[in-house]
């Protein structure tokens, strides 16, 4: 049937909505700890800047391995399946975080049978610090683990979804939308977590937020199928969807589409791979900081506490929601300016990386007021989703559906490797400029209070100091000044090394 005889079904953003809240919940659930930890597991567990560190770069090298091989794994089990066991599996991991503070009382006192505040007794008891930071930390580690084995299913099975739902000149802005739940879920979590924790107990802000995965489970059980067998989905949606399998199959050399399996070895044969994982490699860990180090940045530099740095953070991700013009312009390169998709994201992913230049002028402007780092943020984020959306839709250009999955999961195992080092650095590099370059009235802060060569800062040790009248410098400044410019370059270093490896628009077909 035409689609001219019968009006186009929209069922399509249905599955739209569906990625977009798993997307949601999926931010969430990665941003209760970098809520949490300075106020309330930090003093627990007596944290510090590098132990976090430490917990967010492991999390990422785990969330990077494991796309890898979700890719495959979604792949293989197909969509439905493979999104189902994905997000049961991240929402056992992040309800696992709150029971940390009682396997950390067992493992030390040898009692297992506490609650969350007969926990925080027992090791406010126990006078190794050290035995109580190594035990807790290594537990967060094992709970980020599990998340970030789940997480890691997200985005290989949405970009399929996609894949299976869209035409390619849709893909952009449809990525757009539910990428946009990233932002959501950021935007939503720092005015619900920190008030969860204050009102309930941190555990209860990991427990609560957690199970809003199983609640998503049980729609998508009843509301996912392949287009072709939905009975949501009538004709003229079928063959809108399709759209590509006609026009891709007038190429010269087209080779239809086989349903064989594709390996790692097929997919690295190939510079399309190589410009997807160096974009992703670059880009991803910038995102990744930002969120995982905004609230650390607000208290460390400013003094907020989560809940004084809930609203803020509220205007950084809202401005953050303007990428959904990252899914609009691609489709107006491709429709008023006759551009091949490709052109047209390449085109649209140029502009955006300008924008991040901004995070420049973030710290040094930032005496000001706290608003000027925080807006600018805000719009290297709003570049960073707008990026994000196009450079994944690079791999539905390029790639037969068979492989968008596998080919998705090797950058994302690219990023996280950029993730794990970025946030690696900034904890140690952190710690090391509060150490050595912070000064007391003109004083070195290591000749002023020698303990704090081996012993952690308290977080709010320049804040209570500059209440008393003391001049004092936090070095830390500093270390954000150089983790900001480094983010602000990548985008464009990023660009220029896909554009060379893949100067024009160039199908795989033959995989």
């Amino acid at each position: 049937m035409n689609q001219t005889n019968k009006a186009v079904g929209n069922y399509r953003w249905t599955i739209c909505s569906l990625l977009f809240f798993a997307t949601t919940i999926n931010y969430l659930d990665r941003q209760v700890l970098s809520l949490t930890w300075s106020d309330f597991i930090a003093p627990e567990f007596h944290w510090t800047n590098n132990d976090y560190g430490n917990i967010t770069a492991l999390f990422s090298i785990f969330y990077a391995v494991s796309l890898l091989f979700a890719g495959k794994f979604v792949d293989w089990m197909d969509t439905k399946k493979g999104f189902l066991w994905a997000i049961g599996i991240w929402s056992i991991g992040a309800c696992l975080h709150a029971f940390a503070g009682i396997a950390t009382s067992g493992f030390i006192t040898g009692n297992w049978f506490v609650g969350f505040e007969g926990a925080k007794e027992a090791i406010h008891a126990v006078s190794d610090t050290a035995l109580v930071i190594n035990v807790s930390v290594t537990l967060f580690i094992f709970a980020r683990f599990v998340l970030a084995v789940g997480e890691a299913g997200n985005f290989p099975a949405a970009i399929k979804t996609t894949a299976e739902y869209f035409p390619k000149k849709d893909r952009a802005f449809s990525t757009s939308i539910f990428n946009a739940g990233a932002t959501v879920g950021a935007l939503a979590a720092p005015i619900t977590i920190p008030f969860i924790a204050k009102s309930f107990g941190w555990e209860m802000a990991f427990i609560i937020i957690g199970a809003l995965g199983f609640i998503w489970m049980g729609f998508w059980m009843f509301m996912y199928d392949k287009p072709e067998r939905h009975s949501k989905v009538n004709a003229a949606e079928l063959e809108y969807i399709q759209q590509d399998i006609v026009a891709d199959s007038k190429l010269v050399g087209y080779v239809p589409e086989t349903a064989t399996k594709v390996t790692f070895k097929d997919c690295f044969k190939y510079k399309q791979t190589w410009a997807f994982a160096f974009g992703k490699f670059m880009t991803d860990g910038v995102w990744w900081f930002f969120l995982f180090w905004t609230p650390a940045y607000l208290k460390s530099v400013y003094g907020m506490d989560s809940t004084e740095a809930a609203f803020p953070l509220f205007i950084l991700y809202i401005i953050t929601l303007l990428s959904i013009i990252g899914g609009w312009l691609p489709t107006y390169f491709v429709e008023k300016k006759g551009m091949n998709p490709y052109e047209g994201r390449m085109r649209a992913m140029l502009i955006f990386a300008f924008f991040p230049l901004l995070a420049l002028a973030a710290q040094p402007l930032g005496y000001v007021s706290y608003w000027v780092p925080v807006i600018i943020i805000g719009i290297a984020g709003a570049a960073h989703q707008a990026w994000s959306a196009n450079i994944f839709t690079t791999v539905g250009d390029m790639f037969p559906k068979k492989a968008i999955a596998t080919i998705t999961g090797i950058g994302g195992l690219a990023g996280g490797l950029g993730s794990t080092l970025i946030n690696k650095g900034s904890g140690v590099l952190f710690d090391y400029t509060r150490k050595t370059l912070s000064t007391i009235n003109g004083q070195p802060l290591l000749e002023k209070f020698p303990k704090f060569a081996t012993e952690p800062i308290p977080e709010t040790f320049f804040k209570d100091l500059k209440e008393t009248g003391v001049v004092a410098f936090d070095g830390i400044n500093t270390g954000y000044m150089i983790i900001f410019s480094i983010c602000a370059v990548c985008y464009l270093t990023g660009w220029i090394v896909m554009k060379s490896l893949v100067p024009k628009y160039a199908p795989i077909t033959d995989l």
